[in-house]
């Protein structure tokens, strides 16, 4: 540096210095002078009348203390349902409180704890604690199943639907109370003519025989010796009222007999009897006979 860069440099090295003391000069009297000298008689810092400075009047000094948290409780142990306890029981059994939390949402979604083993699911529960807290555990018998109240349930026979057991030789199945499970028993009847038979006995109203069974399609005749009709009842058609949509319904009625019974009807007045029928074109021996278990009039 030349000459005049030194005394520059120097010049503000000394009014920067001279700046520092006035500033720190300044701050002396208001600090030491009325705060610290206080107000009526007052110590210094530590405030006025006697009291302790900046700590005012009224609040008395206090020395700092380390914080020390408070020691956990020791665990109860009495008898709890792990289904309707609240969660102060809970926290007094000396669960923590997300293991409270977990308690409250597997009951919230449904959970239902029917054994005592199904408490030591519980996450974050130790062998220690469940051990301490079985022996306090019941269960309600309002959360057990209700399969209980049944008791042992009985062995059956095999005899699924795809392995029936089929019927020994002398047994029976009442035909018009038999579904298509007893049906399928029967040898040589399977799924399909099980449900047949089901359909068309529906459809006729009720079996009135046995030999009706060889009314559906390449039905296997040998099957027929299983089968028996116990006090039929069969549904009957009231020919004076049916219409001759409704009347051709039936599997014995077509559409030519159906018109030739409305027109009977329209002609003569209503049936008393179907062999009335006998006279006509329509109506063969063998026909009324078969269908007069199903009418009435």
């Amino acid at each position: 540096m030349n000459r005049n860069d030194r005394r520059i440099a120097l010049s503000v090295a000394v009014v920067a210095v001279v700046a520092l003391a006035g500033l720190y000069l300044s701050g002396l009297p208001a600090f030491w002078g009325h705060e610290a000298n206080g107000s009526n008689g007052s110590n210094g810092v530590y405030g006025s009348n006697g009291s302790n400075g900046v700590y005012g009047d009224h609040e008395a000094y206090k020395p700092y203390k380390p914080y020390q948290p408070t020691p956990p409780r020791a665990p109860e142990s009495f008898p709890f349902d792990p289904n309707t306890a609240d969660s102060t029981q809970l926290l007094r059994l000396g669960l923590q409180p997300w293991q409270v939390r977990n308690i409250y949402k597997y009951r919230a979604h449904g959970g239902i704890y029917r054994r005592k083993e199904d408490f030591a699911r519980l996450y974050g529960l130790t062998v220690k604690d469940y051990r301490r807290l079985e022996p306090y555990i019941r269960i309600s018998p309002d959360y057990l199943p209700a399969a209980t109240l049944v008791g042992e349930r009985p062995r059956y026979e095999r005899d699924t639907v795809q392995h029936p057991v089929k019927l020994q030789p002398g047994a029976h199945v009442v035909l018009n109370t038999a579904d298509t499970t007893q049906l399928k028993r029967v040898p040589g009847i399977g799924s399909y003519y099980a449900r047949e038979i089901v359909r068309y006995g529906q459809w006729l109203g009720g079996y009135v025989s046995v030999d009706q069974l060889d009314e559906i399609d390449n039905f296997p005749s040998d099957a027929k010796q299983y089968f028996v009709i116990d006090r039929p009842a069969p549904e009957r058609l009231n020919v004076n009222r049916l219409s001759l949509q409704q009347l051709r319904r039936h599997p014995y009625i077509n559409y030519h007999q159906a018109k030739a019974i409305v027109d009977y009807r329209r002609l003569h007045g209503p049936l008393t009897s179907i062999s009335e029928l006998r006279l006509l074109r329509d109506f063969p021996p063998e026909a009324i006979s078969r269908l007069e278990p199903y009418v009435t009039y």
